[in-house]
Order: structure tokens, then C-alpha cells, then sequence
């Protein structure tokens, strides 16, 4: 299975995506978007097949989302997409993309949605909230 992470390796959440990927026995194409940003029509297929609107893949904690003034309701699209593609910081993460669909996963365990059921035993997070189950199966 073809699976795309656009990944921040110094994000927990990313870690944890991208290990429950590989827990699902998928080795993925990593993209370190901070360093290899998506195209301007990459981001925006992005966006719209997670069923998201530009706002709501905008990252606001540990960006430069207010001192840009990208709080302001009257900024287009574009415009929020032309300061995503300028400071790939404020591109929210991690996106995954399967040919089961795309998600925004935060929380991490929103990939699972996305993977086939193949995870390969217990997961949890790097600050021990159980995922999986020993059958990799959805703690619920």
C-alpha cells in the first residue's frame, strides 16, 4: 500500500502517526514537508480530500499564526494558503495520504481510519496512552 506521511520528526503527534503506520506493517514515503513542502495543488488536494477547510489545516501553536495576522475572518483562502506555502511551519501535520483516503491526524490514532486493519500488535503513544490492544486492535 502506496502511504505518504508529511512528517515533522520533532512533533510527538507525527512520531506517533508514523509508528502506528509502520506498526500497520506499512513502510511509507516520509516527506519532512518543513524541508520539502507540498505544491501549492498538492496542499490544497490535501486539504479538501480530509474533508478540511484552509482554516482548519492552518497551525496556529508555534507559528508565527498571530504576528502574521492570520486570526483575521476577512483573509481568503489563497491568502491563508500563500502564507502556508511561504512558512511551511503553519501547515498543520501530520497529513496522511492512503489510497483509503487523507486525514489530518490529530489526534494520531485518526491514521488508523485511513489504514487497512493490519496493525501488528500493542501501540502506544510516546506518552503511554494505549491505542492498540495485543491483537492491534482499537483501545476503547
Amino acid at each position: 500500500m502506496d502511504v505518504i506521511i508529511y512528517h515533522n520528526p520533532t512533533c510527538g503527534t507525527s512520531r506517533n502517526t508514523l509508528e502506528m503506520i509502520r506498526n500497520a506493517g506499512i513502510e511509507p514515503s516520509v516527506i519532512e514537508y518543513l524541508k520539502t513542502p507540498p505544491s501549492r495543488a498538492e496542499l490544497v488536494k490535501m486539504i479538501a480530500d480530509a474533508g478540511l477547510t484552509v482554516r482548519q489545516a492552518i497551525r496556529e501553536k508555534g507559528t508565527p499564526y498571530e504576528e502574521l495576522g492570520l486570526d483575521d475572518p476577512s483573509l481568503t483562502d489563497d491568502q491563508l494558503l500563500d502564507a502556508m506555502l511561504k512558512d511551511p511551519i503553519l501547515i498543520n501535520r501530520p497529513f496522511v495520504v492512503t489510497p483509503l483516503g487523507t486525514r489530518l491526524s490529530r489526534p494520531s490514532e485518526a491514521v488508523l481510519d485511513i489504514l487497512p486493519d493490519t496493525q501488528k500488535g500493542a501501540f502506544a503513544k510516546e506518552d503511554g496512552e494505549k491505542v492498540l490492544d495485543e491483537k492491534g486492535k482499537r483501545v476503547v
